[in-house]
């Protein structure tokens, strides 16, 4: 069975207008990040959002758990802007259950070339087939799962918190 990604936009797919210099969305880069990274996983690909994560609402948050609950399959991985990734994390565990759900993003879009992105899609895709059921999150080859993990904004970096 494949491995189910829900876009929901962030920093990974974020790009630079060079006319105004703001960052807007398109479309996501993911398959063209699963092509150059040479990943060999199935997957299917659905698009629920192109949004900045300080968007990111109640509402939003409870389509993303409806889109995994009826999911046929149980491993997904979500890709979130960083602001708010936790909070995500805490509202799908809440609903989501019986699933191996994997958030992860990008601190650099990686329309800019230098991006943590495609590291952190590869590291999701073998955690997803490794994890035991529940919610995680996946960032610059660390697993964390959903109630353990900070965003620390000084170091760029999530943390353990406990």
């Amino acid at each position: 069975m494949p491995i189910k990604i829900f876009v929901t936009g962030g920093t990974f797919d974020k790009e630079y207008n060079e006319l105004n210099g703001t960052l807007s969305f398109k479309q996501t880069h993911l398959k063209e990040m699963l092509r150059l990274g040479r990943s060999r996983v199935k997957v299917d690909i659905s698009t629920l959002m192109m949004i900045d994560s300080l968007e990111m609402t109640a509402q939003k948050r409870d389509t993303m758990a409806q889109n995994c609950m009826i999911s046929k399959e149980d491993k997904i991985i979500i890709t979130h802007g960083t602001d708010t990734m936790v909070e995500t994390a805490k509202a799908l565990s809440k609903k989501v259950h019986k699933k191996t759900v994997i958030l992860t993003g990008a601190m650099i879009p990686y329309a800019f070339g230098s991006s943590d992105g495609l590291f952190n899609l590869g590291s999701a895709l073998a955690f997803a087939q490794t994890l035991p059921s529940g919610v995680y999150i996946v960032m610059n080859g660390r697993c964390f799962n959903w109630n353990n993990v900070r965003k620390n904004r000084q170091a760029g970096e999530f943390e353990t918190i406990k």
